[in-house]
């Protein structure tokens, strides 16, 4: 059995779906979210409401599982790491940020999970996610109002990746035998750099209508991110959205070296969502 946390969020969802496809249904698979129901995984999946706040409540979704997907959430991954091992979990796979690479005195938070990943016993396998293609959701309510999107600095590239390719990257290391991937952290980036101000008007084209993009101030972007970002955060992010370093800017093999395949575009993420931008 496979067990798949934050399952209803943009990357968990795709993967669940992508291991009952890829297994043809042979392989078991827990979907786990703090608020989920059968409704929200495909047919044949188990849902199971728990929350990584409280790892002593996720013993029950993982009793028996084999692999783990796990997502950066509350504050004890000792803990939940130390259900798993319990549970009879061998391998780990960690959704992690590039910036716990880059930045680990802004990126605490992961950085800490990586440590406790490492440090598990199981065999593991770290995922440094670049920015992710739908973090442009956040714009959907001011397109589909006005045709409008606002970010800071319009006009920094970095290599935003399509969550649909991170889960099929975790989807063939969690099937994949052990040995391939223990111990390998992977940074997974899109193509090629694009700017806040390319992706506004690539959801545009993909609308057939202009979207205006309104360049925010850093004073502007700090506050309102500051409304649900730890502050350390909220200038880590500043930092590497506005002043990225030659490694953050820098478009990875990772992607094509784990599925044989160049990561998609934006562009293309942006046609198969556009029904959330009309």
């Amino acid at each position: 059995m496979i067990v798949v946390t934050g399952a209803t969020g943009n990357v968990g969802r795709t993967l669940v779906r992508t291991l009952r496809t890829l297994t043809e249904d042979q392989v078991p698979v827990t979907a786990v979210a703090r608020h989920i129901g059968e409704a929200q995984v495909p047919p044949g999946a188990r849902a199971v409401a728990a929350d990584l706040a409280e790892p002593d409540g996720l013993r029950g979704a993982f009793e028996g599982a084999e692999a783990l997907f796990l997502l950066v959430a509350g504050e004890r991954p000792y803990d939940i790491l130390d259900v798993a091992k319990s549970a009879g979990v061998r391998k780990v796979v960690l959704l992690s940020s590039q910036g716990a690479g880059t930045r680990p005195e802004a990126y605490a938070h992961p950085h800490q999970f990586e440590a406790a990943v490492r440090e598990s016993g199981l065999d593991w396998t770290i995922l440094r996610s670049g920015g992710l293609d739908s973090n442009a959701f956040a714009w959907a309510e001011s397109i589909r109002a006005g045709r409008t999107a606002a970010a800071p600095f319009g006009d920094v590239g970095l290599p935003f990746v399509d969550p649909d390719d991170v889960a099929a990257v975790a989807a063939a290391v969690l099937l994949t035998d052990a040995s391939t991937h223990t111990g390998a952290t992977y940074t997974l980036t899109g193509p090629t750099p694009t700017t806040p101000r390319a992706r506004a008007a690539a959801i545009g084209t993909a609308l057939g209508e202009p979207v205006t993009f309104v360049e925010q101030t850093r004073a502007e972007a700090h506050e309102l991110m500051a409304r649900f970002m730890p502050l350390p955060v909220v200038e880590g992010t500043l930092a590497l959205l506005g002043e990225p370093t030659e490694e953050e800017q820098r478009v990875s093999p990772d992607v094509e070296r784990v599925l044989g395949r160049a990561p998609g575009a934006f562009a293309g993420w942006a046609e198969r969502n556009v029904v959330a931008f009309r």
